[in-house]
């Protein structure tokens, strides 16, 4: 009987524990809600009036979705976008660091933008700023770097750092350059900045999750974003009605790891789309990727009924060699990603389908490359995106034996380009001739504009103003010059 009191005790006791530990930490959550609040209240947006920025982005599309959120931002702040050739108060680089040349590209636009706009303040974020955010701030010029998980409150870090330098100048201090600089280690990125805008283009662009859990052994993603995290499935929906208010007809899905949605918020990637689907005023949406062992044959499915979800994947193979999948450490075999794309094209005949894949990857020797060139010409799949293998500091790849020399890598990479080619040029071959419904985009150059089918074939035709964002009926003609897209008419 005594043992049973004893352990009634202890769960009382654990119980008391647990209760004052969660009082606690309600209050711990009060006291940070109520001092970031305040240091909103901390932001004197008058300094910012009438001020310009620029603005530079490397990398994927998340990328270039979360600078045009900063630009927005800044711009309900009175910072309004540089003309061409106008020196910025503000500079704004938003980088990548997927491949060592990624790397490089990010120190010259650096270095680039500094040189260009000699007195602007200098913000850098985004994946190599998370990776060497002391070295960047160390580059002359640059005054702020913030990493992943500091970027979701960039105004605020932004609006501090301005208003120190400028004291700082006001009191004539030697240097003329902060060099501040903010991030936190990889498991402790927490923090997600929602995005949803276009920008300077016709599409919207919305961020729905964001990091990765799968640390393939080639890969630096993890460490740059942090683990996969995502909002929920309301605010998402919210943001794509506020896109059609404005507009908006067709909205990509960005993220790290799409497939991955629900982890944060216990909901599945599936019930998003279907959520999103009802969307009125949205006609089309595009999955910006989607790893292959998270394509389950339901979302398929749903997809080839859809509203409003294009005939278009984007699904990263890497290679189509199991043993080099296995030195990669993902988590699919060519099988499995074969049977994904079958299925697709039963359900879905006009599916356009991109592929990214990896050549010259440590251990890929000549006979599994010939493994993945055979696999992937078997396919039926429409374009492949080829990337040359890139040594990264810190990744478990570093540890394979067999390192592809460099001249075989760009052979390998011809020979997948070429088979790219030709697979794009089949796949828009089939379609001269028929009716398609294009989303046009606005022109750049004002000669030609272009736009999209469901499926993704790009096609061109005579600007015409009036017709940016509206969605147009046009027989599919020849090939363009280039051969980058088909040639259209308008059916009135």
């Amino acid at each position: 009987m005594l043992i049973f009191v004893d352990i009634f005790k202890m769960y009382i006791t654990a119980i008391i524990s647990s209760f004052f530990k969660f009082i606690l930490y309600l209050c711990a959550f009060k006291i940070h809600l109520l001092y970031n609040i305040e240091r909103e209240k901390m932001i004197d947006s008058s300094v910012f009036q009438g001020k310009t920025a620029a603005y530079y982005t490397l990398g994927c599309k998340l990328n270039f979705s979360e600078t045009s959120t900063f630009g927005q931002m800044l711009q309900e702040m009175g910072v309004r976008t540089v003309q061409k050739g106008e020196s910025a108060d503000i500079c704004l680089i938003n980088t990548c660091s997927v491949t060592e040349v990624a790397d490089h590209k990010c120190r010259q636009a650096i270095h680039r933008m500094v040189r260009e706009n000699p007195n602007a303040f200098v913000i850098v974020t985004g994946c190599y700023a998370q990776l060497e955010t002391e070295r960047i701030s160390q580059i002359e010029g640059v005054d702020l770097v913030l990493g992943s998980n500091e970027k979701a409150n960039l105004i605020q870090y932004l609006s501090d750092a301005w208003i120190s330098k400028n004291k700082k100048n006001e009191a004539n201090l030697s240097g003329n350059t902060a060099h501040e600089h903010y991030s936190v280690k990889t498991n402790e990125i927490k923090s997600f900045a929602p995005s949803c805008s276009r920008g300077n283009r016709t599409r919207y662009f919305l961020k729905v999750q964001d990091g990765c859990n799968y640390f393939c052994t080639y890969c630096t993603i993890p460490f740059a974003r942090g683990f996969s995290r995502n909002p929920s499935i309301s605010s998402l929906v919210e943001q794509a009605e506020k896109a059609a208010g404005e507009g908006g007809k067709e909205i990509v899905l960005t993220g790290v790891n799409i497939g991955d949605f629900g982890r944060t918020t216990g909901e599945r990637f599936l019930d998003l789309v279907k959520a999103l689907d009802k969307v009125q005023g949205i006609h089309r949406y595009r999955i910006s990727s989607l790893e292959p062992d998270l394509i389950d044959d339901e979302l398929i499915e749903y997809c080839a009924t859809s509203r409003a979800f294009m005939p278009h994947f984007h699904i990263p193979l890497q290679s189509g060699s199991d043993e080099v999948l296995k030195l990669m450490h993902r988590r699919y075999d060519s099988s499995l990603f074969a049977r994904k794309v079958l299925l697709i094209k039963e359900l879905i005949p006009d599916a356009f389908i991109g592929v990214d894949v990896i050549v010259g990857t440590r251990g890929e020797t000549q006979e599994y490359f010939e493994d993945c060139f055979h696999f992937l010409n078997r396919l039926d799949v429409s374009q492949l995106h080829v990337f040359p293998y890139s040594e990264r500091k810190g990744t478990a790849a570093l540890k394979i034996p067999y390192v592809v020399a460099d001249k075989d890598k760009k052979i390998r990479s011809k020979r997948l380009l070429d088979l790219s080619d030709r697979m794009t040029h089949d796949f828009y071959s089939h379609y001269m001739g028929t009716v398609a419904e294009v989303l046009l985009e606005k022109s750049s150059k004002g000669r030609i504009m272009h736009g999209f089918t469901k499926n993704y074939i790009r096609v061109e035709l005579m600007a015409d103003a009036s017709l940016d964002n509206q969605l147009v009926k046009v027989k599919l003609g020849e090939f363009n010059h280039d051969k980058t897209a088909l040639k259209a008419t308008i059916i009135l």
